[in-house]
């Protein structure tokens, strides 16, 4: 884990983290670990969270065999995921592993389906953080194209 100050706003950046340090934040697990990767964290505010979509994804079989779409609300949950991770990497060890709910989903936009083979690359900003309760927006890319939008708050459990 690279990390880096910024002497601007003051908000310390982390480059990358791979899926060892995602699953010290998140308490998620196989098959619903959905972010393999995190990069461009700006802790407090912002980061990018990547998910490699497999054919061997265990939701392919059932959504749809002939023609496998990842769903649209598993695309909100790694949105969710990339902001918990980044909530626990911004207020610490002590939060890790602690479990983050939903509160609200405002304004889930699904743009295009997303299939084996695509590259999701989910950007989350947080709008606005009261004690533990935290609300971001995010927006999920293909190569470079919009395929999911959401706006959506959460409460950390601790």
């Amino acid at each position: 884990m690279e990390t880096k100050h910024e002497s601007q706003q003051d908000v310390q950046t982390i480059e990358a983290i791979d899926v060892t340090r995602i699953m010290q934040a998140i308490p998620h697990r196989y098959p619903f670990l959905l972010i393999d990767r995190m990069v461009d964290i700006r802790l407090g505010e912002e980061a990018t969270g990547i998910k490699n979509v497999s054919v061997n994804e265990p939701f392919f079989p059932g959504h749809f065999p002939v023609q496998p779409v990842m769903p649209g609300v598993l695309i909100v949950e790694a949105m969710a995921q990339t902001a918990a991770t980044l909530v626990v990497l911004t207020l610490g060890e002590a939060f890790e592993g602690k479990v983050v709910y939903f509160m609200t989903i405002e304004n889930a936009k699904f743009r295009r389906p997303v299939a084996p083979g695509d590259q999701l690359r989910i950007h989350v900003v947080k709008e606005r953080h009261r004690a533990n309760v935290w609300k971001f927006r995010g927006v999920a890319k293909v190569d470079g194209v919009s395929v999911a939008e959401a706006t959506f708050s959460a409460m950390i459990m601790g």
